[in-house]
């Protein structure tokens, strides 16, 4: 496991498709909280909740968590955790796990475990997490990301399009990113630092300007089934639901 590591929330109030999702409610607690119960029962040794809302920071505060107000221009997550990487002055070398704030289910091993492949890696600037791919349908939705590595388990690539492509006409195995990522601070820094390449543009994935930039990303098999991240009000009372059965 990783010795020490920090988690960090980035939590937007403005959403096209769901406007507020932070502060929705998931039966008797909001989306932000419960990621953010899921994300210190992970093994950080802190847990910040970055945002540039005056509301989310009022809500927040009340169920006791740290968290950070952020400008509000940020483009992303990674842009937002760059902002409190200057602001606390943290060491090129530390890892920060990026925490996708629309996963309330999100298991707090894989937390855990994706600092964990950023320390065992020391080549590697960056780590995520991937699970097979089990349909076609999968494989073929552009709303799904692929990833496709090399002999080592670095990343070669990401894409909205169904790689490797099967000429011999069988779907090859195939595995799908999981959108949580572990950084070295440094790597943060001149992600954070350098525009959006065309590729990345392209594809809408912010991953392959890492790439890009020829920054190693180590990527592994999840240790937990990913849980259901939130996009859309019917996303919302799917897991409201899901929840509820428990």
């Amino acid at each position: 496991m990783a010795k020490k590591f920090t988690a960090v929330i980035p939590a937007r109030y403005a959403s096209t498709r769901l406007p507020g999702k932070p502060l929705a409610d998931i039966n008797g607690k909001t989306m932000i909280q419960r990621v953010y119960e899921q994300a210190i029962a992970s093994e950080a040794v802190e847990v910040i909740i970055a945002t540039d809302d005056e509301r989310i920071m009022k809500v927040c505060a009340q169920f006791g968590a740290h968290v950070e107000l952020t400008r509000a221009d940020h483009k992303s997550g990674t842009d937002r955790i760059a902002e409190l990487a200057d602001r606390f002055e943290w060491p090129d070398a530390r890892i920060v796990v990026n925490v996708q704030g629309d996963e309330p289910g999100l298991p707090p091993a894989l937390v855990t475990q994706v600092a964990a492949v950023l320390e065992k890696n020391p080549g590697a600037e960056m780590a995520t997490l991937v699970t097979p791919l089990v349909s076609d349908a999968e494989w073929d939705d552009p709303n799904v990301a692929k990833v496709v590595t090399d002999r080592e388990g670095r990343a070669l690539y990401f894409s909205r399009a169904s790689i490797p492509f099967p000429r011999g006409g069988d779907r090859p195995r195939a595995s799908r990113h999981v959108g949580i990522y572990a950084y070295r601070v440094g790597a943060l820094k001149k992600l954070a630092g350098t525009p959006p390449c065309e590729l990345e543009v392209i594809e809408g994935l912010e991953q392959l300007r890492a790439l890009w930039l020829g920054l190693p990303i180590v990527v592994a098999g999840a240790c937990e089934k990913p849980s259901r991240h939130i996009e859309t009000a019917e996303d919302l009372e799917v897991v409201r639901r899901e929840l509820a059965d428990r």
